[in-house]
């Protein structure tokens, strides 16, 4: 049976504050990253989730293991608070997001040497009509 898990970690990157958003579906991880601006209160949090997690740009997904044990409370509690204290994300949240930026980044120069191309070719155009209005004359 697959189960579906989420979790959001917020932590300050200097001079915002950031939430990690990761979504653990059928043993595979992916993660969305949302710049946050000033320290947002619980309240704020609950309203940001509930108007636009499902607008959130996800990762693709990275293979991950899921541990299905259950926990002691007060050792959940533990973890909890080390969690807090610990900055950033973890290492497989960092390889999503990472695999999501080059995405983006492909994308972005395929986007930018088709227009590229095509100012070049709209420029190679007008130089030919240029010519050809010269040597209409003669």
């Amino acid at each position: 049976m697959d189960r579906v898990s989420g979790k959001l970690t917020i932590y300050f990157e200097d001079p915002f504050w950031v939430g990690v958003f990761e979504r653990i579906e059928n043993r595979k991880l992916s993660v969305a990253k949302v710049t946050f601006g000033g320290e947002p209160k619980d309240y704020e949090v609950l309203e940001f989730i509930n108007r636009n997690y499902y607008h959130l740009q996800f990762s693709p997904a990275v293979k991950t293991v899921v541990k299905d044990t259950k926990k002691n409370p007060k050792r959940a509690q533990r973890d909890a608070k080390k969690q807090t204290l610990e900055t950033g994300v973890g290492t497989k949240s960092q390889q999503a997001l990472k695999l999501q930026q080059e995405q983006n980044k492909l994308e972005r120069k395929v986007r930018s040497r088709e227009q590229r191309d095509a100012e070049s070719q709209r420029l190679f155009e007008l130089k030919q009509m240029k010519k050809r209005e010269k040597h209409k004359g003669h």
